[in-house]
């Protein structure tokens, strides 16, 4: 068996050639207009076969990203060479999504040709923004958690860190979302269909993942006892390289995904004698692990599958870290702990914890002291919700039959945390029930939650209210037991995408008031707020809003074919579709506004744009049901001749990072609406703050510290606390708050007599029942009439376009904090504890 294993890795025998030192003493590339230019005509005639009679955009595009992936390439070699001569501290980022967007665009930021890239195309008779289209966003995350992992990267690289991110290359990323009579319908997006110029395949890094199989114990020649895993039916992991560049500093860090494959290609004893499907059997089970982000787990084998993905991402990449240890190393871990560190982005890595200590007592010989020891020194976690759904629990069952040895593992590390909980608090049944990592019940299941605090020796949220909320409710225990491993890292997005690249205009004109330097020390934008009465500053202020307003309304006619009003107050909400984020209360109070122009109240009316966007899972029912009804009440109101000067509604499909960069800059209006204490952070907020947009929100994750930021008069808040929203749950009585408010009663009137489905009977009454439930765990009713206050709030100050100028400038002026180079800074300063590596 083992002798077999090593005949399909022929990469670990090839014999290997002396390095040869000429090899990489290569002159540095050309970064000019001229240079890039010449590489280009190079790889689009020699390298993709191309002549002048091809003007397919995709070959452009392949041919100028080749360009640029030498540049990232030769940067890449130095920052490994300086990483491995410092033997210096390094941290991995473990992490199921990325949402990185369009590569080309961030290369050619980092570094710093925008220009000399343009200027070469140009004079090629391209113009670059038309080449850029032909680029997918990498299918690699859905929503704010990837975003934000890509968010951190680039600032780990901008600011020198050496840090690796782990994640898996999905084939088809989530899906492509379209919309057909109003509902969601998924297709695969298949983003890898004309391959992806930015990476690297790596073969040789190639390594096995187990599955199945049982536990053996057994004694080694010592004496000692020992366990291996046994009978497993495995799956190799092929690790694809991508360049993460730093800001113009010649760092370029690696983004390493993980393919999965069967360890035979397929069964050719099968295929001869006829049974072609049973032959690739192995393949296809293999290939499904890299398929698709997040399977749906309503079923059996959706659940089975995710298990699968959490366990072949741990796993992979603990391994590479550990080889890539004892490559410089040799076997001595005594110093393991001081020059690793492992961030876990939320629960889904958990796993991770116990593979470490699998990996370094049944393939490192270490006894179960030691690898603890460097187990809880090393590992990191990052919560990044407050909804116990999105916790993973794991059957024991599954647990058994997928992974045995982990279950051990598992199973002895609670026993172990239940004898210090029991010790701190002798007779406490109750909280060992609660603390234990297995929970009981007819299912026993493994709270990986609780498994990745015991294991970890930093445990953090990523908002203020959110940490404040983990620490007296979800894992109080937790913190009463450890009030040291908590911490808190509120979440910021990367001013070079979100505001350098998506907002040319407007970073131009920042940097010519004052200077370049926010790019990278984005506070420095609290310089602006000199101009807020300059009149000339507001009057360009405006017109680059109105440019970008512009952009978006294009972008809207060409993904909707309807026409908007660039002057309109464009009021938006695009993110995941989840009930706490509350969509719902925004089309709830889109169905107020059409009732008032339909009953004639429309003196001093605010002409608005309504904009969603984002995809539900294709397993949340009502989810899918609220985008269903924000289609039907947008078709209501677009056909409706009376309703155009007034308000039109528009659910963007497919919404992206690339969309979001266009949708960002044009937004006056930010929907930020979650229920108080559900929403974790939230960092599309940061976006729209950062381009001027002002926020209309709840007190809830980051947008608490947004106003403590920019002051009361400069955004629109609204609703219950997460302490009011507490204490009302006990008699919340929806049916008593919406008879005693007219607005309310009209608007679920229009709901419940089927005015915006007349001819698909019933399809919203799980809504209606969902909003007028006492049990209803979002209180959208209970918010409606403060929410519905303050949208007239913002009516009446779009209206004065001086004041609203003037807000835009200071939630630009004042978003400084919301940068991820100070959340980097942050986790680095109180978590990793690196040093930063100069190229």
């Amino acid at each position: 068996m083992e002798k077999r294993k090593e005949l399909i890795l022929p990469y670990k025998t090839l014999k290997q050639s002396k390095p040869v030192s000429t090899l990489t003493e290569l002159p540095p590339l050309g970064m000019s207009a001229k240079d890039i230019g010449e590489e280009y005509r190079r790889y689009f005639s020699n390298t993709l076969g191309r002549d002048k009679h091809c003007r397919l955009l995709h070959y452009s595009y392949n041919a100028l990203a080749l360009v640029l992936r030498d540049r990232l390439l030769e940067r890449w070699k130095k920052t490994r060479y300086a990483y491995h001569e410092s033997k210096c501290k390094c941290t991995y980022y473990l992490s199921m999504e990325y949402l990185p967007g369009r590569t080309l665009s961030n290369a050619m930021v980092n570094l710093g040709i925008v220009d000399e890239v343009s200027h070469g195309m140009k004079e090629l008779g391209y113009v670059l923004e038309e080449v850029s289209e032909a680029e997918h966003d990498a299918g690699l995350g859905n929503g704010g958690l990837g975003r934000l992992a890509a968010c951190f990267l680039d600032s780990c690289a901008t600011m020198q860190l050496p840090v690796v991110g782990y994640g898996i290359r999905y084939e088809y990323g989530m899906f492509r979302q379209c919309i057909e009579n109003g509902e969601q319908v998924e297709e695969p997006d298949r983003w890898l269909r004309y391959g992806n110029p930015w990476e690297l395949e790596r073969p040789e890094y190639m390594c096995r993942v187990h599955f199945g199989g049982r536990t053996e114990f057994y004694r080694g020649e010592d004496g000692r006892l020992f366990a291996r895993w046994v009978n497993t039916q495995d799956v190799l992991a092929t690790p694809y390289d991508i360049a993460i560049p730093g800001y113009r500093n010649g760092t370029v860090n690696t983004l390493r995904l993980w393919s999965s494959s069967a360890t035979d290609e397929f069964n050719l004893g099968e295929f001869n004698a006829g049974s072609y499907p049973e032959s690739v059997a192995a393949k296809s089970a293999a290939e499904y692990i890299t398929m698709v982000l997040y399977p749906n787990d309503v079923s059996e084998n959706g659940k089975v599958l995710r298990l699968k993905q959490q366990y072949f991402l741990a796993s992979a990449s603990l391994q590479d870290v550990l080889r890539h240890w004892v490559r410089l190393y040799g076997y001595d871990f005594s110093e393991f702990a001081e020059k690793n560190c492992f961030q876990m982005n939320d629960t889904h890595p958990a796993i991770a914890t116990a593979e470490l200590m699998r990996l370094l007592m049944d393939e490192y010989r270490m006894e179960w002291d030691e690898a603890w020891d460097i187990t809880h020194n090393v590992m990191a976690y990052t919560n990044h919700t407050l909804l116990s759904e999105a916790l993973e629990k794991w059957p024991v069952r599954m647990f058994r039959e997928l992974l045995p040895r982990l279950l051990d593992i598992i199973y002895e590390i609670n026993a172990r945390f239940i004898s210090e909980v029991a010790r701190r608090w002798p007779g406490d049944i109750e909280r060992q029930m609660r603390m234990s990592i297995i929970g009981d019940g007819n299912e026993p299941y493994a709270r990986m939650a609780h498994l990745a605090i015991v294991c970890s020796f930093s445990v953090n949220g990523v908002a203020a209210l959110h940490t404040k909320l983990l620490t007296e409710g979800l894992f109080r225990d937790f913190y009463e037991l450890w009030p040291e491993k908590f911490n808190n890292k509120t979440n910021g997005v990367t001013p070079r995408r979100w505001l350098g690249w998506a907002n040319p205009a407007l970073s131009s004109l920042i940097t010519e008031k004052i200077g370049n330097g926010w790019i990278t020390d984005l506070p420095q934008l609290h310089l602006l707020k000199n101009y807020v009465n300059d009149k000339e500053f507001c009057l360009r202020w405006r017109e680059i809003k109105m440019h970008n307003k512009k952009r978006l309304a294009a972008l809207i006619k060409q993904g909707c074919g309807i026409v908007v009003d660039a002057f309109a107050l464009y009021d938006v909400q695009v993110k995941r579709f989840h009930e706490y984020k509350r969509q719902l209360l925004n089309i709830l109070h889109v169905v107020h506004l059409y009732d008032r122009v339909k009953r004639g109240d429309d003196a001093n009316w605010t002409p608005r744009l309504i904009l969603f966007g984002g995809k539900a899972a294709s397993g949340y029912f009502m989810a899918k049901t609220i985008i269903k009804l924000i289609n039907n009440v947008a078709e209501v109101i677009n056909a409706d001749p009376k309703m155009h000067e007034y308000l039109k509604v528009v659910f963007l499909p497919n919404y992206s990072v690339t969309a979001m960069e266009i949708i960002a800059p044009g937004t006056d209006l930010s929907e930020q609406i979650s229920t108080a204490g559900k929403e974790a952070s939230g960092t599309g907020n940061m976006k729209f703050m950062m381009n001027g947009a002002i926020t209309i929100g709840t007190l809830d994750g980051a947008n608490i510290e947004i106003r403590k930021e920019v002051g009361d008069e400069n955004l629109f808040f609204f609703g219950l606390t997460a302490e009011e929203v507490f204490q009302l749950r006990k008699n919340y009585n929806p049916d008593a708050i919406i008879h005693t408010d007219e607005d309310l009663l009209r608007v679920m009137q229009l709901l419940t007599s089927g005015h915006f489905n007349q001819f698909e009977y019933k399809i919203f009454d799980s809504i209606i029942h969902s909003l007028t439930s006492p049990n209803d765990p979002w209180m959208t009713i209970a918010d409606f009439r403060s929410y519905v206050n303050a949208q007239k709030k913002v009516a009446e100050a779009y209206r004065d376009q001086n004041k609203w100028t003037r807000m835009s400038i200071l939630n630009t002026a004042c978003s400084g904090k919301f940068s991820s180079d100070r959340t980097i800074e942050e986790y680095n300063n109180e978590i990793w504890k690196m040093s930063p590596v100069p190229v």
